[in-house]
């Protein structure tokens, strides 16, 4: 298992505090990782026990090389925010740091980029790359030889077949299932629930099963209507 996150000793400070960073505290904590605070553009509670910093401006008390970030932004239906976060901060050559839930089994020949999120249950077979500041998700399976580009979601209960290209930005929702060979263009969006038997092309949405573009399904529907 091959990446590049740097040191892993260093503190980190989370930016973002909702539902998917509670998520990465929990995992952080159970590996002992010393943890900052939370950042965001909103006042926060302490959550697990983390306290609130103040908005992202406070990553800037530290330079780049005292600290690593955990992109806590999560996304349902768009990636764009997840995206943002990350481009942002590295953009100042801020690090992301790669975190890995103890109980995800990854082969060790997958490629892992900075920032690369997989969490518990997840499964990463051999041949497969994960591009900068991916999220594999909850009990996601991921076959051999995927390639996931950078920013994009996997979200939980997703197959993915062998040789799946997920393209740059994506998010693959909820329990869907990729066959093999599929791509999924960039900025693509697969439903929840939703079987891909063809490809997806750049910034189409595709529900259903089998897997149907938004407009296609609009269409028909419409017509028999009429």
């Amino acid at each position: 298992m091959k990446n590049k996150d740097g040191i892993l000793n260093l503190p980190l400070i989370v930016v973002g505090g909702g539902g998917h960073a509670k998520v990465l505290i929990s995992m952080l904590l159970q590996q002992q990782r010393r943890i900052l605070g939370i950042v965001d553009v909103k006042p926060l509670p302490p959550l697990l026990g983390i306290d609130y910093l103040g908005d992202d401006r406070e990553v800037l008390n530290y330079s780049a090389d005292q600290v690593r970030l955990v992109n806590g932004i999560g996304s349902i239906d768009s990636t764009s925010l997840h995206r943002t976060i990350y481009e942002k901060f590295t953009e100042m050559e801020y690090i992301f740091a790669t975190v890995l839930h103890p109980s995800a089994v990854i082969a060790p020949e997958v490629q892992i980029e900075d920032g690369v999120q997989v969490m518990a249950g997840a499964v990463v077979q051999p041949g497969t790359r994960l591009g900068a500041n991916v999220i594999v998700n909850t009990g996601a399976r991921v076959d051999h030889d995927c390639m996931i580009d950078p920013h994009a979601h996997v979200a939980p209960g997703v197959t993915l077949s062998g040789n799946v290209h997920v393209g740059k930005g994506a998010h693959i929702g909820t329990g869907a299932t990729i066959i093999q060979g599929i791509k999924v263009g960039s900025a693509g969006i697969v439903g929840a629930g939703a079987v891909v038997i063809c490809d997806v092309p750049d910034e189409v949405t595709v529900v259903g099963v089998p897997a149907e573009s938004l407009r296609a399904r609009t269409t028909t529907e419409h017509k028999a209507i009429l």
